[in-house]
C-alpha cells in the first residue's frame, strides 16, 4: 500500500483526531460521566450537545445530521473547544476554508479562555487550534507559511503532556498524531507510539479503531482485523466501520487470491453503501472505487484460474 498523500493524511489527522468519540455504553449511560466522553475520573462538563455530535457522527456515521447538535452546541455550550474543532474539521474536509479559518479561531479563543482554569485541555485546544488555523494557512499560503504554526502546535501539546501525561483526551488526540506520523514517516518505528496509545488513550471504541487503521497501513492485516472487529462490536451500526473491515479483507484477499475473502469484502462495502446517503462524498467516492476494484480483482482471479466469471451487479 502506498504512503498516503498529504490531502488524505490531513483528512484522517483532522477527522480522527479532532472528531472524537462517544465512549462504551456502560459509561454513556452513566449520568455522572455522561458528558465525557474519555474519562471516568475527573470528569469535565463538555456538554450534552457536543457529546450527541460525538454520537450522531461516529457511532452512528452520520455526518448528514451532525450540524444540528454543532450548531445547537456553538449556542448553548460557547465555552467548549471541542464543538468549534469539529466544525472546523468538518470545514476542512468539504474545501470551505473561510468556516475552517473562522472555527479554527474561536477553537483558539474558547481554548484560551479555559486554559488558567484546565490546562490539559487549555493547552491541547491550542494545539488543536494551531493545527486547524495552520491547515488553512497551508491551504492558502503553502507550507512554509505553516512552519510556525506547527510549532506551536507541538508547544501546546507538549505543555498539556506536563499538566497531566496520562490524560485519555490528551493521548487521544496526540497518540493519532503519533501514530500517523509513524505508519506513514519513513525510518520510523510505530511500536512504542502503538503501545502508549493504547494503553492511555480513551474512549476504547476509538483506541479499536485507530489501531485498526494503524495495522492496515503496517500492512499486519490480521492485527487490523482484530481490532476493527472489536470497533465493530462496540459500534455496529457505523458504515465506516463496514467500510474499514472491507478494506482490511480486500488486502487479505489480494494477498491469498482469495475470492471468498474478496467477496466478504464486498459484503462489508455493501452495508457500507447501504448507508452512503449519511456518509460525505470523500467517504463514497473512494468507497465505490474499491467496490469496483474488488469486483474486478475476483473476476481476474476467476479468469486465472479458469472459474466462470461473475457478472456482479
Amino acid at each position: 500500500m502506498p504512503r498516503i498523500s498529504k490531502l488524505t493524511f490531513l483528512k484522517q489527522f483532522l477527522l480522527i483526531s479532532f472528531l472524537t468519540f462517544i465512549p462504551t455504553l456502560s459509561i454513556s449511560n452513566n449520568p455522572a460521566f455522561a458528558q465525557d466522553p474519555f474519562r471516568t475520573k475527573q470528569s469535565r462538563d463538555i456538554g450534552e450537545y457536543t457529546e450527541t455530535a460525538f454520537k450522531t457522527l461516529f457511532f452512528e456515521g452520520d455526518y448528514k445530521t451532525v450540524n444540528k447538535y454543532l450548531n445547537l452546541a456553538e449556542s448553548k455550550e460557547t465555552d467548549e473547544p471541542l464543538a468549534y474543532a469539529i466544525k472546523a474539521s468538518l470545514a476542512y474536509t468539504e474545501e470551505d476554508w473561510e468556516n475552517l479559518r473562522t472555527y479554527a479561531l474561536k477553537t483558539l479563543e474558547t481554548a484560551q479562555k479555559l486554559q488558567p482554569t484546565d490546562p490539559v485541555r487549555g493547552n491541547l485546544y491550542l494545539g488543536v487550534g494551531h493545527f486547524l488555523d495552520g491547515a488553512y494557512v497551508y491551504e492558502k499560503e503553502g507550507p512554509i507559511g505553516a512552519i510556525q504554526k506547527l510549532q506551536l502546535v507541538f508547544k501546546y501539546l507538549d505543555a498539556a503532556e506536563d499538566s497531566d501525561p496520562n490524560d485519555p483526551e490528551l493521548n487521544l488526540i496526540k497518540g493519532y498524531m503519533d501514530l500517523l506520523l509513524a505508519v506513514n514517516l519513513p525510518f520510523s518505528s510505530p511500536e512504542q507510539a502503538i503501545e502508549r496509545f493504547q494503553k492511555y488513550a480513551a474512549p476504547n471504541y476509538l483506541v479499536e479503531r485507530g489501531l485498526a487503521v494503524a495495522y492496515r497501513d503496517l500492512k499486519q492485516y490480521d492485527k487490523a482485523l482484530e481490532f476493527a472487529n472489536k470497533a465493530l462490536k462496540i459500534a455496529p451500526d457505523n458504515p465506516e466501520h463496514f467500510y474499514l473491515k472491507g478494506q482490511i479483507l480486500r488486502q487479505i484477499g489480494k494477498k491469498q487470491k482469495s475470492i471468498d475473502i474478496l467477496e466478504e469484502a464486498l459484503t462489508h462495502f455493501d452495508r457500507a453503501s447501504s448507508k452512503s446517503a449519511q456518509l460525505p462524498k470523500f467517504v463514497t467516492k473512494p468507497l465505490e472505487r474499491e467496490i469496483r476494484q474488488t469486483k474486478e480483482k475476483i473476476d481476474e482471479i476467476k479468469e486465472d484460474t479458469g472459474a466462470e466469471v461473475s457478472s456482479a451487479p
